[in-house]
C-alpha cells in the first residue's frame, strides 16, 4: 500500500504539517510544576453537579499551581448540541466562580490556543489525521449502517466481543484500488485508526485519583473521523489537549473503559501523555444503599436547582471541596475565617469509588456561611436573588434597604450567630412578617381563652413604650405575667405545672403572636425597636379586635 498517495488521496487539500502546528501552537512559558488543564463540556444545555465537581478541581490543580485553566466546548456531537446551550454554559460556570484564563466566551474566544470550540477547529484535525494515514496508522472505511449492524448482530449471536476488530475490520487491508473506486463513486467513508494491540496484553498505568490500574490493551479500529470530517471525541481530544499544551487531563471515571485507545492514540501521535485524573461519580443514599445522582430522577443534579433554591455560591463551593478532599474540613475547623484559595487541594485525596453527596450537610454549611456574612452582604445576594426568583418579594427589600439591612443584622455578628437562613429561599418565610402584606395570622393556644390573651394584651399596650430598653421592657412582660396569676418561676412550674394557669413564655408567646403572627421568631425586644412604636401597636389593637 502506498500511504502517501492514500494520504492525499483522502486528504487532498491539507498543506499544513504537523511541524506547522508545533510552531503555531509553542509550549506555554509557565513556571515549573505549572498545571494546565480546562474544562471540555459538551453544549447539551444541561450543566450538572459533576461539571462543578471537574471544575473546581481543574480550577484549584491549576490556579494552585501558577497555571492554565481554560473552556473548550466539545461540540463535535451535532445531534447532542441545544442551542443557547453554551452561553447557558458560561454564564452557570461563571456563578460559581470558575474562573478561566482563556477558551471560549459568550462573544467569541480569549486565547492564544484557539480556536477553542472543536467544531471550528476541523482543519487542524485533519492535519494530523493525513500523518497518520501516511504514517500507515489510519485508513478508510466504507461500511454502511445495515453492514455494522450485521457485523454486531453476529458477533452478539457467536457471543464475541461487539466493535470493529480483527477478522471484523473489512476495510482494514483493502487495497489502494478498492478505495480509490469507493471515493470515485462518492461514497461517505470513515477514518478508523489501525489498532496495533491485543487483548491478550496487559500494562500498568498511573492515575493520579484510582492509583495504579492494570490496563488491558485496545484492539478495535475505532473511528477518528466521522463522514462529516468531524472528529470523534477520542481523536479530538488527543489533538486538542496537545496542541493546547495540556498537562493534567480531568474527567469522569465513565471515561477509564476508552483510556486503553487513549494512550496508544497519544503514542501512535507521537504525543507526550497528560497526566489523567479520572473521578469518580457523585453518590447519594438510597434507602440503605448507594447510587449514582441520576438526571433523571435527582433535581439537585442540576446546578440551576441550587441558584433556584437559594444556596450562596461561597456555600456550594464550600461544600464541594469537603466532598472533594477529605482534611478540608479539618483544615477549615483550625481556619475558620480563611479564604477557601488558602486550602491546599490534592487530587490524591479525591475518593477514588466516587464521593456522597449529603443534601442536609450541605445546608448546615450553607446555614454557617450565611451566618459568617455582615447584614449588608446578605441584604445584597438575598436582593439579586430575589429579583430573578420573586420579584415581588425583591420590589419589597428594596424599598426599603435600610428597613430589610436591619431585619437581616438581628442576630448577626458575635462568637454565636443566629443561623436561621440556610437558603435565600427560606428569608421569606423567615422575615416576612415584617412587612403587613405577609403578616400571618396568629393561631393562640387553645388551652388559653380568648379573654386571657386579650388580658395580656391590654396590660402589655398599657405599659409599652419603645424608649425601654430591653431589659426594662422584660420586666414589664414579667410584672403582667404575675399580675395574672402566671409564674415567672421556670423550675417551681416544671416541678408542678397544675399549680400556675401558665408562665412568663405563654405571656410573652402571646404578645410575640400579635405582632408577629409566629410563635418562632427573632429576639421580640428587637422585632419592635425594628418595626416601631406606630406599626406594633396597630398590629397588637388589631389582634386584640379579633378577640373580642
Amino acid at each position: 500500500m502506498d500511504y502517501m498517495k492514500l494520504a492525499d488521496l483522502l486528504f487532498p487539500n491539507v498543506t499544513d504539517t504537523p511541524e506547522d502546528l508545533e510552531q503555531r501552537y509553542p509550549q506555554r512559558s509557565l513556571p515549573e510544576g505549572a498545571i494546565v488543564t480546562r474544562m471540555a463540556p459538551s453544549p447539551t444545555g444541561f450543566v450538572h453537579l459533576g461539571n462543578l465537581v471537574m471544575g473546581l478541581t481543574a480550577e484549584r490543580m491549576a490556579h494552585q499551581s501558577g497555571g492554565v485553566l481554560f473552556l473548550r466546548v466539545e461540540d463535535t456531537d451535532a445531534k447532542r448540541e441545544v442551542p443557547g446551550a453554551v452561553e447557558v454554559l458560561i454564564n452557570t460556570l461563571k456563578h460559581y466562580g470558575i474562573s478561566f484564563d482563556e477558551g471560549a466566551t459568550i462573544d467569541g474566544d480569549s486565547g492564544n490556543y484557539g480556536p477553542y470550540r472543536q467544531r471550528q477547529r476541523a482543519a487542524l484535525y485533519h492535519v494530523y489525521a493525513k500523518k497518520l494515514v501516511q504514517n500507515g496508522m489510519a485508513y478508510p472505511c466504507f461500511c454502511t449502517e445495515e453492514e455494522l449492524g450485521a457485523m454486531r448482530q453476529q458477533q452478539e449471536a457467536n457471543k464475541e466481543t461487539t466493535g470493529y476488530y480483527g477478522k471484523y475490520a473489512m476495510w482494514r487491508d483493502r487495497s489502494l484500488e478498492e478505495i480509490q473506486a469507493q471515493l470515485s463513486a462518492g461514497n461517505p467513508w470513515v477514518l478508523r485508526f489501525r489498532s496495533t494491540g491485543s487483548i491478550e496484553n496487559q500494562f500498568k498505568f498511573d492515575d493520579l485519583v484510582k492509583g495504579k490500574l492494570t490496563i488491558t490493551e485496545n484492539d478495535v479500529d475505532h473511528v477518528l473521523l466521522k463522514s462529516d470530517g468531524i472528529p470523534t471525541y477520542h481523536f479530538a481530544h488527543a489533538v486538542d489537549d496537545h496542541l493546547m499544551r495540556t498537562t493534567h487531563v480531568i474527567r469522569g471515571d465513565e471515561w477509564l473503559p476508552t483510556l486503553p485507545f487513549h494512550i496508544q492514540l497519544f503514542k501512535a501521535l507521537d504525543f507526550k501523555l497528560p497526566k489523567y485524573v479520572h473521578i469518580g461519580p457523585l453518590m447519594k443514599m438510597d434507602g440503605t444503599s448507594k447510587r449514582k445522582l441520576s438526571k433523571r430522577k435527582d433535581p439537585e443534579l442540576a446546578l440551576t436547582f441550587y441558584k433556584a433554591e437559594g444556596f450562596p455560591v461561597e456555600a456550594v463551593y464550600e461544600y464541594i471541596m469537603t466532598v472533594l478532599n477529605s482534611n478540608f474540613e479539618d483544615w477549615r475547623r483550625a481556619n475558620p475565617t480563611a479564604p477557601t484559595d488558602d486550602f491546599k487541594f490534592s487530587p490524591k485525596k479525591l475518593n477514588p469509588a466516587g464521593s456522597l453527596f449529603d443534601y442536609a450537610k450541605l445546608t448546615d454549611v450553607s446555614k454557617n456561611e450565611i451566618a459568617r456574612m455582615d447584614a449588608q452582604k446578605v441584604y445584597t445576594l438575598l436582593t439579586q436573588w430575589a429579583d430573578e426568583f420573586d420579584p415581588e418579594f425583591a420590589d419589597k427589600l428594596k424599598a426599603d434597604p435600610g428597613f430589610a439591612t436591619a431585619i437581616l443584622a438581628i442576630g448577626r455578628g458575635g462568637k454565636k450567630p443566629r443561623k436561621d437562613i440556610a437558603t435565600w429561599k427560606e428569608a421569606k418565610p423567615y422575615m416576612g412578617f415584617f412587612y403587613d402584606e405577609y403578616l400571618e395570622k396568629p393561631v393562640f393556644d387553645a388551652k388559653f381563652s380568648k379573654d386571657t390573651v386579650l388580658t395580656a394584651l391590654e396590660k402589655f399596650l398599657e405599659r409599652f413604650d419603645i424608649a425601654d430598653d430591653s431589659s426594662v421592657w422584660f420586666d414589664k412582660v414579667k410584672a403582667i405575667t404575675e399580675e395574672m396569676g402566671f409564674t415567672t418561676d421556670m423550675k417551681a412550674y416544671k416541678a408542678d405545672p397544675d399549680a400556675f394557669p401558665g408562665t412568663v413564655a405563654d405571656v410573652s408567646t402571646f404578645i410575640r403572636q400579635a405582632v408577629t403572627g409566629k410563635t418562632n421568631s427573632p429576639d421580640l425586644y428587637t422585632v419592635m425597636q425594628i418595626l416601631g412604636y406606630e406599626r406594633t401597636v396597630n398590629r397588637i389593637r388589631a389582634v386584640m379586635e379579633t378577640l373580642k
